[in-house]
């Protein structure tokens, strides 16, 4: 489907069974101190080109979401709780020393940097998706898509669907 939408065709997520979703962001608390957000923002790009790069990984995808001037937010959708883990806690990629630096930083930064996350793992069943007249996005994006009337054309339906 690449970037192109739909065109007039109504599409939802492949995904089967549980998915994973990953949300991580960060916010600039003082402009000033670059020297303390600027490593935490460049750290992501440089994770999500490693992970894309591992066909292994578990990412599936990702999307950047909008928050603001200061506010910084990555949508992912994984494979697996435990490939997301895996990652999180492996000392030779790009994560591990990340949030190393990030926490010898933080010790000196005067809350000029914030980050959180939140990971939620979702039981089959549980998530329903539909693209229109766009390409497709986030979880469609991840899993790829297929048309509508497969899984159903009302989102009741579709939810049925998935927890069979």
């Amino acid at each position: 489907m690449g970037n192109a939408p739909t065109s007039g065709r109504r599409v939802t997520a492949s995904a089967e069974g549980e998915i994973v979703v990953f949300l991580i962001g960060m916010r600039i608390n003082r402009w000033r101190a670059v020297r303390h957000w600027l490593p935490t923002l460049l750290a992501m790009p440089r994770m999500l080109k490693e992970l894309a790069q591992d066909d292994d990984s578990g990412l599936l995808g990702h999307r950047g979401l909008g928050g603001g001037p200061r506010v910084f937010t990555t949508a992912q959708y994984w494979e697996s709780r435990e490939k997301l883990l895996a990652y999180a806690s492996d000392q030779g990629r790009e994560h591990r020393p990340a949030w190393a630096a990030f926490n010898r930083r933080l010790r000196n930064s005067n809350g000029s940097v914030g980050v959180w996350h939140e990971t939620y793992i979702v039981p089959a069943g549980s998530y329903e998706s539909i693209y229109v007249d766009m390409p497709p996005s986030g979880l469609g994006a991840a899993w790829g898509v297929e048309p509508v009337e497969r899984r159903g054309e009302r989102a009741a339906q579709r939810l049925a669907d998935r927890a069979s």
